[in-house]
């Protein structure tokens, strides 16, 4: 006998099958994690020594801006990288 949980999990199956990812999509979706996983980490190293700078010479709105900045610099990257892994999971190569 099957428990309620395995009974709707079967039914949301049917209605929305789960899509089926090829080596050459997890390759590409590697590729795409390791090239932002650098673009990110570039931006934060550049912009973290502008903090510090702002910091040494007590400029507190340059520190926010920059901080802001950061933020809003790594979500910008972290959505084109999801923008595209969702482009490579639909692609049917």
């Amino acid at each position: 006998m099957k428990s309620a949980y395995e009974l709707a999990m079967e039914r949301l199956n049917k209605d929305n099958p789960i899509a089926q990812i090829t080596e050459e999509q997890k390759g590409k979706l590697g590729e795409l994690d390791s090239k932002y996983a650098a673009k990110i980490a570039e931006k934060e190293i550049f912009l973290n020594g502008e903090i510090e700078k702002a910091l040494q010479s007590g400029d507190a709105e340059a520190f926010e801006s920059l901080k802001s900045q950061m933020a809003t610099e790594r979500k910008a990257l972290e959505s084109e990288r999801e923008e595209k892994k969702e482009r490579v999971r639909e692609s049917k190569d």
